[in-house]
């Protein structure tokens, strides 16, 4: 597992002149699309959420790390045939490893999410920074699960690879990232009430969630800024990620056989 994780981090950005930077580079340039659509053209943040700028930028940096993590689980067995043809070892490592990697790179983001609420007056509470945990161990276990299965799935069918681009889509745009929960919620709710409590049962919304009460709850006047029941929602969430990783394993025992063959 070491010696993968080393291989992942130290490849990242090998030949490439700003290295890590690109860790700061890509998440800031996607960071001031958004808010430039979002915020100036739309006036999303003058359009009643406070301290916009730090509401997209945390619920940002759960995406990306999500996305990430899924991405180079699915990828990792193919990525790594050479080692899967000819040495045998438990092949779950490659997913794992693979996700561990994303999360190191998440660090940088999360330093300079830190940095941006540090500035706009945040001073966490032992609450906060339980939720900021709490949510970071959401996305890592659900990227963990869904890797699992689409990354065994990804040997047989490569087609594994094209659905996880459109989930990536759909996360950025399906999560309460570019506007609140409120909006999508109150809109579900006019066709069934089930409906917007099955969109806050979604991990990535409550792991989203949990980083705005974190990093953004604490630098808004708004009396009513975090979802009712979020810590349910969460916990469901959490229980749902440790079903999702126990089917994945399943998943993966199943299509492990051919991966010498298929790879």
């Amino acid at each position: 597992m070491r010696l993968l994780v080393r291989k992942g981090v130290s490849t990242r950005y090998r030949n490439s002149a700003l290295g890590w930077g690109w860790s700061y580079v890509k998440p800031l340039t996607q960071y001031a699309i958004y808010f430039f659509i979002m915020g100036t053209i739309l006036g999303r943040g003058r359009g009643g959420i406070e301290n916009f700028a730090l509401y997209l930028l945390a619920g940002i940096v759960v995406v990306n790390l999500f996305n990430e993590a899924f991405t180079n689980a699915t990828k990792s067995i193919v990525d790594n045939k050479a080692l899967v043809k000819k040495i045998y070892l438990p092949r779950e490592l490659f997913p794992v490893a693979a996700v561990i990697v994303a999360f190191i790179h998440f660090l940088p983001q999360a330093a300079v999410l830190t940095i941006v609420a540090a500035l706009m007056g945040w001073v966490p509470t032992a609450l906060e920074l339980a939720a900021i945990l709490l949510g970071t161990l959401i996305v890592v276990l659900f990227a963990t699960g869904l890797g699992m299965i689409f990354g065994a799935v990804n040997v047989s069918f490569r087609d594994a690879e094209n659905f996880v681009e459109i989930i990536r889509m759909l996360a950025t745009w399906f999560s309460p990232v570019l506007y609140s929960y409120v909006l999508i919620v109150d809109k579900l709710d006019q066709v069934g009430h089930w409906l917007g409590t099955l969109y806050m049962l979604n991990p990535l919304t409550s792991a989203v969630e949990l980083f705005h009460y974190g990093f953004w709850y604490g630098t808004t006047t708004d009396s009513r800024p975090t979802p009712p029941h979020l810590l349910v929602f969460s916990l469901v969430g959490l229980a749902a990620c440790f079903v999702l990783i126990i089917v994945g394993q399943v998943v993966f025992r199943r299509f492990e056989r051919r991966f010498a063959q298929d790879v």
